[in-house]
């Protein structure tokens, strides 16, 4: 075997101080070198090293306690953060918003491809994703708190049309995971249910002049078969065999995440947390046609998959999300990002460049924040560092964009009715604001290019125009003046009001509603 076999603390000893770490996760302990990172952190308030380092991450990674990304947010630890998704790492977060870090967010397509130009040691990556975003440099140019004063992405223009260009990383260490070793250093991944951006991490380093390590689950004694291989030896320093990985912090090694399994029933009724995410799920299902490519977000929209099921649609579509997975049953809160019985696997970066070709026909995805040029936030509010995860690498690139939310939030209550809606308690936080927070998709880039994009939410309905947000749709039930106009800190257009289905208010049954 040309790499070196070592324990987890060996491993853990070879990081410096100052040191870029890229690393390949994502929420739920998918791909997690979880045992790799413990001993790292374990070092950390043992010797109070590794110390400055520069953690990279695209999808984010962790437990929202102690795990993943949590293990290296300790004070002294980490000096910078470049993220995707920072949402899995609230002690991460804190540490952003208190300034004891200096904190980046990227969409995380434009970082998962980013690991790949630097490692091919070409000028950075060229692109337009982010565009009129937070990413922008005419915005935040990727800063997350006033600690991170670095540019770490500028415009240019390449024949008449604006670009952006992200600087290229440069990686000390890619940690990453897999299922096994062949007696070559050959590493497959048979049992994960993704491959994410690990390659991408792998060759970052290795241009970089860095090390690549990989933790696994055990060594085979027969050569892979090639077509199984997805980190080829030549690309790997050292490996740590940890016998107990689990899949993720949910499965030991659930087969149903990997192989083909059959296709869950449809026409039964879903199991919607409450009325809120009954409604705005059915209704944004209402704009899925039969042979969409359709992504689906994390949280409220990915309810939408429950949505098309409870109406026997759901095999009429096909499921892709920024994971690389497609089709199968999407797993929702922990597990989100993984599928069971996915009908095809590629790696994060060819399903990013992929997403750019213009593939998805609807993608759904949450809402933080809208305000009256149809901007939309979900990436950083109330003083918190959240990421947009592959947010805008999607929704700046599908036809047509579903933002699925509540009209307001912290204490919001409704009940259904006969067909409508029923406001109990009002939110105390206005979701559609002046000026949203952050910008993470661009009312005005979407609809100077023509794409198409809806606001749903459990008692209106807004859609974008020219000339800013129009209101479309009002719940049956819902007064216009008091529970809407009187509520929004801009006046929308109003050209032809016509009242939500009133299919999306049927009751749902309490007895089948999960509990948080």
């Amino acid at each position: 075997m040309r790499a070196e076999l070592l324990s987890v603390d060996a491993a853990a000893a070879l990081l410096a101080d100052g040191a870029t770490v890229a690393l390949a996760a994502n929420g739920g302990g998918m791909l997690e070198p979880t045992e790799l990172i413990g001993a790292i952190e374990r070092r950390f308030l043992d010797t109070a090293s590794p110390r400055d380092l520069h953690v990279v991450h695209a999808l984010g990674a962790g437990d929202r306690a102690t795990r993943g990304l949590n293990g290296f947010a300790h004070e002294g630890m980490v000096r910078r953060v470049t993220g995707g998704h920072w949402t899995w790492s609230p002690a991460m977060m804190r540490l952003a918003a208190e300034e004891k870090i200096e904190a980046y967010t990227m969409p995380a397509g434009v970082i998962t491809h980013l690991l790949r130009e630097s490692g091919a040691r070409r000028p950075g990556l060229i692109t337009r994703t982010g565009l009129h975003t937070f990413a922008d440099p005419r915005l935040k140019g990727c800063r997350a708190n006033a600690s991170a004063r670095d540019a770490v992405v500028d415009v240019l223009e390449l024949d008449g049309a604006e670009y952006l260009r992200y600087r290229p990383l440069h990686v000390d260490v890619a940690l990453i995971r897999g299922t096994e070793v062949d007696e070559r250093g050959n590493i497959g991944a048979d049992a994960e249910p993704a491959t994410l951006d690990a390659l991408e991490c792998a060759q970052a380093a290795r241009g970089s002049g860095g090390i690549v390590i990989v933790q696994v689950k055990r060594r085979t004694a027969a050569p892979l078969d090639p077509r199984r291989v997805f980190i080829p030896a030549a690309l790997v320093d050292h490996v740590v065999v940890v016998p107990e990985q689990r899949q993720t912090y949910l499965t030991e090694e659930d087969h149903t995440l990997f192989d083909p399994a059959p296709a869950l029933p449809e026409g039964v009724p879903a199991r919607f947390l409450d009325p809120i995410r009954a409604v705005v799920a059915r209704r944004a299902a209402l704009e899925v046609r039969a042979g969409d490519v359709l992504n689906l977000g994390f949280g409220m929209s990915a309810d939408v998959a429950a949505a098309l099921r409870e109406e026997g649609r759901l095999h009429e579509v096909t499921l892709a999300v920024e994971q690389g997975l497609y089709d199968g049953t999407p797993e929702l809160g922990d597990l989100f990002g993984m599928s069971v019985g996915p009908s095809a696997r590629v790696s994060s970066a060819v399903q990013f460049d992929t997403f750019a070709t213009g593939i998805i026909d609807t993608t759904c995805l949450g809402m933080a924040q809208a305000d009256a040029h149809g901007n939309v936030n979900v990436s950083a509010f109330g003083g918190k560092v959240m990421g947009p995860g592959g947010f805008v690498d999607i929704s700046q690139y599908a036809r047509t964009s579903v933002f699925c939310g509540a009209f307001s939030a912290k204490g919001l209550q409704i009940e259904l009715d006969d067909g409508a809606v029923r406001l109990v308690r009002e939110g105390a936080v206005p979701k559609f604001v002046a000026d949203v927070d952050d910008v993470t998709f661009s009312g005005h880039l979407a609809a100077r290019e023509g794409r198409r994009a809806l606001y749903v939410t459990e008692r209106c309905v807004f859609e974008l125009t020219p000339e800013g947000l129009a209101l479309t749709e009002v719940a049956p039930g819902i007064d216009l003046e008091r529970d809407i106009l009187a509520r929004l800190p801009w006046r929308p257009i109003i050209r032809d009001l016509r009242p939500m289905p009133a299919a999306v208010f049927a009751p749902i049954d309490p007895v089948l509603q999960e509990q948080p």
